[in-house]
């Protein structure tokens, strides 16, 4: 393992070649490529720069939703856990149980930040434009 670069380094070079030096000298095909690709690039430096903030702020409102759980130990487990709960909860919601009350009000709440959260690392500007 090297301190540097740091893999942000990394994807922010091979970004920034693609922004600066593929896309102006390309057309078409290409360019459109280009800028997918370093789209990607900046889509995953944002999720590695947030995912453990954001996977805890969805245990906590899954842990509201669903009861308190102890959060599992590395974001493998993490992510898997996550994603369980979610199955849950949506089975809760298909369920009738979020229909009404308070708890229709706390699980709307819940997925409108989470959405929000995906869109920072998605599409920040969006996010920001659609904000509470």
């Amino acid at each position: 393992m090297q301190d540097r670069p740091t893999v942000d380094e990394l994807l922010e070079a091979v970004a920034t070649y693609l922004q600066n030096d593929v896309m102006p000298n390309t057309s078409g095909r290409i360019s459109f490529h280009a800028r997918v690709a370093a789209n990607v690039l900046q889509m995953v430096r944002r999720e590695l720069a947030t995912e453990e903030e954001h996977l805890a702020e969805e245990w906590a409102g899954l842990n509201s939703l669903l009861g308190v759980e102890e959060r599992p130990d590395g974001l493998p487990a993490l992510r898997q856990r996550i994603h369980q709960r979610n199955t849950d909860l949506a089975e809760r919601i298909q369920a009738g149980d979020a229909d009404s009350g308070d708890y229709r009000r706390d699980v709307i709440a819940h997925l409108r930040r989470i959405t929000h959260l995906r869109l920072l690392v998605s599409d920040p500007r969006l996010a920001e434009a659609t904000k509470d």
